[in-house]
C-alpha cells in the first residue's frame, strides 16, 4: 500500500497543536511520514526501510504499511525520522511529546536514550535539552505491543478479535511534537471551580513570577502577576454546561519570558437529594439527567486513531443535535483535542479507566453477575489480578490519566472497574482516586461486581437482557450501559458475521423498538430515581454492529430529529425533578 497525505492539512495529519489547555508557540509537529520497520527485539542497530504515516498505527489502513500487518510478542517496531532544530527550538529547554504510544517503548534522540514509558495509553514528555543540537537530529523509537500477554492496559484490543473484542494495534497512534521555552518555563497547570461561589482557583508549577490574565471574549476580566503561583479569583461567570458551554481564556506569562495559553470552564458536579429524597447527581448543584452514549472511538481507517479533526467534529455535532448531552468514553483515552471539543461544544464525558489484567475468560466472571452473584476483589485470583506489577501499572496508568484530564471542563465522572474486567480492591482504588481529584464523580465499578453501598460511590446498571428497572439503594442509580439494538447495514459491514444484544432487520423496526425503549422503559424510571442512562453505542466496531453510525461512520441508522424527539422526551421528563 503506498502512502497518501491528500487527505490531511499540509499533508500532514493531526496538524492541530495537541493540548489546547497548555498551547505554546513554539510548535513543532512531527507527524508525517517516517521510516519504519520491525524486527527481532534481540536485533540491535537494525535500520528501517519501509515508510508509515505517523500516528497512524501500522495496522491501519490510514498508515499506508500493507494490510495485515501484525506484531509478534517476539518482535518490535523500530521508527526513525531526522528533525531539522534552529535557534527558535533550542531556546533552554526542549520537550518531546507523545501523545500515545503502545505499549512499551523507549525514545532515543541522536542515540541517546532520553526516555523510556510503559502504558499505551496516556501521554507522555521527554526533556530532551542535553541531547539536541542545531541542525538535523536522529530521532528513534523502538517499542513493543505485548497485548494479551501483558497484565498492563490494552483496552478492547485481542489478539482473539470477535464480539465485544478488537483488532489489537501497536505503535504510534497519536501525536508526536516539540516544544521549547526558556530554563525556567511554566512545568504544569492545575485549574479548580466552585460553582456555587463562582471563585477559580489556579496553581501553577514555575520557578519563577507568573503574571496571570483571565478573558471573557476577549475582554480582561482579571490579572495578577504572583511568585508563588497560587490565584484565587471571583466572577459573575457564566456556568459551563451542554446547554451552556461558556469557556474563559487564559494567558500565562513567566517573568523568563515563558508563555503558555489555555481555558477554563466553571461548573461543579456531586451527589444530593430532590424533594422526594431520592438520590440524585448534579451539575452545578442542580439534580442533572446524563443522557449519552457509550463511546469506543475506534475507526474503520485509523482503528484508536480518527482519521482528522473534521471528521469527529462533524460526529459530536451531530451526536448533541440528537439530544445527547453525555459520552462514557469506553476504556480508551483520546487525544487532548478531543476532549477540547467536548468542551467546547458542551457534551459531558464519563472517562473509563484503561483496564488490564490477565486474560479476561470464566463463566465466574461474565456468567454469573446475571445470576445475581457477585464477588470480593480482594480475590485477586478470581479476576485475574495477581501480577503485582499489572495492579502497579493501572494505579500509574490512573494517576497519568487523572493529570492529564485534570482540567478539562466536560469530564465530569471517572469510572474504575468496567464488568469486573481486572478489578480488585475498588474501595482503595476509589479512595486513592479521590486523593488525586476530588472534584469529580466516581463509578468505582461499572456493571457487575458491586461491592456494595459503603464501598463505592454509585449503583451502576448494565441492563441488556433483563427488564429496565431502579433498585432500592441510597446511592445514585445509573444505567452506565443498556440498549445494544443492532442493524445490519449492507454494504457498510465489517464482515457477514455479525454481534449484537437484539438485531433488527429494517431501520424502521429499529426506530420502533428505539421509540419503546427511551418512552416506556426508560421514561418512568426517570422519577423512580434513575440519574443517567448511557446507550450502547455510537458506532459499529468491527463486527459489533450496535451503533447508531456504521463502522465507516457513512451511514446513520437512524435521523437525526427522530433521535432528538425521544431525548427530549426525557429531559423534559428529568426538567420536572428539583
Amino acid at each position: 500500500m503506498s502512502l497518501s497525505t491528500d487527505y490531511f492539512v499540509a499533508g500532514i495529519p493531526h496538524l492541530e497543536y495537541p493540548r489546547p489547555q497548555f498551547k505554546r508557540e513554539s510548535y513543532l509537529c512531527l507527524n508525517g511520514v517516517w521510516s519504519f520497520g520491525k524486527c527481532l527485539q534481540t536485533e540491535e542497530g537494525y535500520q528501517p526501510t519501509g515508510k508509515i504515516l505517523v500516528p497512524f498505527s501500522p495496522e491501519t489502513s490510514l498508515s499506508g504499511v500493507a494490510e495485515g500487518f501484525t506484531l509478534k510478542k517476539e518482535e518490535k517496531l523500530v521508527y526513525e525520522r531526522t528533525v531539522d532544530l534552529q535557534d527558535d527550538m533550542l531556546q533552554g529547554t526542549t520537550l518531546l511529546h507523545f501523545g500515545a504510544v503502545d505499549q512499551i517503548c523507549e525514545v532515543y534522540v541522536n542515540n541517546l536514550l532520553v526516555i523510556s514509558h510503559r502504558g499505551g495509553f496516556t501521554p507522555f514528555t521527554a526533556d530532551v535539552t542535553d541531547a539536541v543540537k542545531k541542525g538535523k537530529n536522529l530521532l528513534r523509537v523502538e517499542c513493543i505491543d505485548l497485548t494479551t500477554a501483558s497484565h498492563g492496559a490494552r483496552g478492547k484490543q485481542n489478539e482473539k478479535r470477535g464480539g465485544i473484542w478488537y483488532t489489537p494495534q501497536s505503535g504510534i497512534w497519536q501525536s508526536v511534537w516539540m516544544e521549547s521555552m526558556p530554563k525556567a518555563y511554566i512545568r504544569d497547570l492545575t485549574v479548580k471551580t466552585d460553582a456555587e461561589k463562582k471563585q477559580v482557583r489556579v496553581q501553577v508549577d514555575c520557578p519563577c513570577a507568573i503574571t496571570l490574565t483571565v478573558l471573557d471574549n476577549g475582554n480582561k476580566i482579571y490579572e495578577e502577576k504572583r511568585t508563588d503561583g497560587q490565584f484565587s479569583f471571583s466572577h459573575e461567570f457564566t456556568l459551563w454546561s451542554p446547554e451552556t458551554p461558556k469557556l474563559y481564556d487564559m494567558i500565562l506569562c513567566a517573568d523568563s519570558g515563558d508563555k503558555v495559553q489555555s481555558y477554563f470552564g466553571v461548573r461543579s458536579v456531586g451527589v444530593g437529594r430532590d424533594e422526594r429524597g431520592k438520590a440524585r447527581l448534579l451539575l452545578n448543584g442542580k439534580p442533572y439527567f446524563f443522557n449519552g452514549l457509550l463511546d469506543q472511538g475506534y475507526y474503520s481507517d485509523g482503528l484508536l486513531t480518527y482519521p482528522n479533526e473534521k471528521c469527529i467534529t462533524d460526529e459530536l455535532t451531530t451526536l448533541k443535535a440528537m439530544g445527547f448531552n453525555t459520552l462514557r468514553k469506553h476504556i480508551k483515552l483520546e487525544p487532548m483535542r478531543w476532549y477540547y471539543l467536548c468542551d467546547k461544544l458542551g457534551i459531558l464525558v464519563w472517562q473509563d479507566f484503561v483496564n488490564g489484567g490477565g486474560e479476561y475468560t470464566g463463566s465466574h466472571i461474565t456468567v454469573f453477575p446475571f445470576l445475581g452473584f457477585k464477588h470480593k476483589d480482594s480475590d485477586y485470583k478470581y479476576f485475574a489480578r495477581e501480577n503485582e506489577e499489572g495492579r502497579a501499572e493501572f494505579i500509574q496508568g490512573m494517576e497519568e490519566t487523572v493529570s492529564a484530564l485534570k482540567n478539562s471542563p466536560s469530564v465530569v465522572l471517572w469510572t474504575v472497574f468496567n464488568e469486573g474486567w481486572g478489578q480488585f480492591d475498588s474501595a482503595k482504588m476509589t479512595e486513592k482516586l479521590k486523593e488525586l481529584d476530588d472534584t469529580r464523580l466516581i463509578d468505582s465499578v461499572s456493571g457487575w461486581h458491586d461491592q456494595g453501598k459503603d464501598k463505592t460511590t454509585l449503583k451502576s446498571l448494565h441492563t441488556y437482557f433483563t427488564p429496565l428497572r431502579v433498585p432500592k439503594d441510597p446511592r445514585p442509580v445509573v444505567l452506565s450501559e443498556f440498549g445494544g439494538y443492532s442493524l445490519p447495514v449492507k454494504g457498510h459491514q465489517y464482515s457477514q458475521k455479525i454481534f449484537g444484544y437484539k438485531v433488527f432487520k429494517t431501520e424502521e423496526k429499529l426506530k420502533a423498538a428505539l421509540e419503546k425503549l427511551y418512552l416506556k422503559k426508560v421514561k418512568p424510571l426517570i422519577k423512580k430515581g434513575l440519574c443517567a442512562c448511557i446507550y450502547t453505542q455510537v458506532s459499529d466496531v468491527e463486527e459489533e454492529i450496535n451503533g447508531l453510525v456504521t463502522y465507516d461512520r457513512k451511514r446513520w441508522k437512524v435521523p437525526v430529529e427522530f433521535m432528538r424527539k425521544l431525548n427530549i422526551v426525557l429531559q423534559e421528563e428529568s426538567e420536572k425533578i428539583q
